[in-house]
C-alpha cells in the first residue's frame, strides 16, 4: 500500500527540518514524500534541499493559502493513501506509515488516529485529541477527528473533490463533514497517537482567530445542509477544555 505524504510549508525553518526527518525515519518503504512550499522567504528551501535526494517532489511557488497548496500536493500524488502533515507537526515515531498501512481497512476511506498536541516552548503535551469520541452527528457541534491524524484514500478526494480554498482556516473541517458526515465515507479508527502537532495554528493563534474559524464552522455546515448556530459550535470548546492535561 503506497502511501503519499504531503507537507506544505511557508518560512518554516523553525520546524520543517524535524517534520522531514519524521517522515523520512519511517520504518516503511512504500511511500512518497512531496513538499509543497509557498515561496518562503527563509531558509525552509534550504533545508528541504539538503534531503532533496530522499524527498519525492520539492514544489516552491505562490499559492492563495495553505489548502489550496494541500490541494496541489493532492493532485501530484501517486500513492493510494494520502497523509497531510503540516511543516510544525511531526509522526509519534517511526512506526506511523506501517501502523497505518497494517490497520487501513479494505472497506474504508478514512482511517482516524490521535494526536498529542504539544507546547513549543516547553516541550511537553499540552492536550490529548482523540479520534475515539468522534461520531459524524457531532459535526454540528464544531467536532471532527484530527485532521493531522486523518489518513485518506485519494480515491476519495477524486470521487468527492479536496479542500475548499476559499476558507481559509476551516477547510479542513468542511471536507471532513462532507466526507464523514454527509457523503458517511466508511471509516475505521485505531486508538494510536499518530501526530504530535504544534500548539501553534493557524485556527488556535489569537481570539480573533478562533471567531473566524467559528465562522467559517458554521458557513461550512449551512453549505452543507447541517442545521447549527454559535451556541451550538462554541460549545466545543468545552470539549477542548477536557482534553488538556496537566503538566
Amino acid at each position: 500500500m503506497k502511501i503519499s505524504v504531503i507537507t506544505v510549508s511557508f518560512n518554516s525553518e523553525k520546524t520543517i527540518e524535524r517534520t522531514i526527518k519524521s517522515v523520512l525515519n519511517q520504518d516503511y518503504f512504500d511511500y512518497e514524500y512531496i513538499i509543497i512550499d509557498g515561496e518562503s522567504k527563509d531558509r525552509t528551501l534550504e533545508i528541504c534541499q539538503k534531503y532533496s535526494s530522499r524527498i519525492s517532489k520539492i514544489i516552491s511557488e505562490k499559492d492563495s493559502g495553505i489548502y489550496d497548496a494541500m490541494n496541489k500536493g493532492i493532485s501530484l500524488a501517486s500513492g493510494e493513501i494520502i497523509a497531510i502533515l503540516n511543516s510544525d507537526d511531526y509522526f509519534s515515531n517511526n512506526q506511523v506509515l506501517k501502523t497505518v498501512s497494517e490497520n487501513f481497512s479494505p472497506e474504508a476511506d478514512l482511517l482516524l488516529g490521535n494526536v498529542e498536541i504539544f507546547s513549543e516552548s516547553t516541550n511537553k503535551v499540552k492536550r490529548f485529541y482523540s479520534s475515539k469520541i468522534f461520531n459524524p452527528k457531532l459535526s454540528r457541534f464544531g467536532i471532527q477527528p484530527p485532521h493531522p491524524a486523518v489518513f485518506i484514500r485519494k480515491s476519495a478526494y477524486k470521487k468527492h473533490g479536496t479542500y475548499d480554498k476559499h476558507l481559509k482556516i476551516a477547510a479542513d473541517f468542511d471536507l471532513l463533514t462532507r466526507f464523514l458526515s454527509v457523503l458517511k465515507l466508511k471509516f475505521k479508527r485505531i486508538d494510536k497517537t499518530l501526530v504530535l502537532m504544534s500548539d501553534g495554528g493557524i485556527s488556535n493563534s489569537s481570539l480573533r482567530s478562533r471567531h473566524k474559524v467559528s465562522y467559517e464552522i458554521i458557513k461550512s455546515l449551512k453549505k452543507n445542509n447541517i442545521y447549527s448556530n454559535i451556541l451550538f459550535v462554541n460549545l466545543r470548546f468545552a470539549i477542548k477544555l477536557s482534553q488538556f492535561i496537566k503538566i
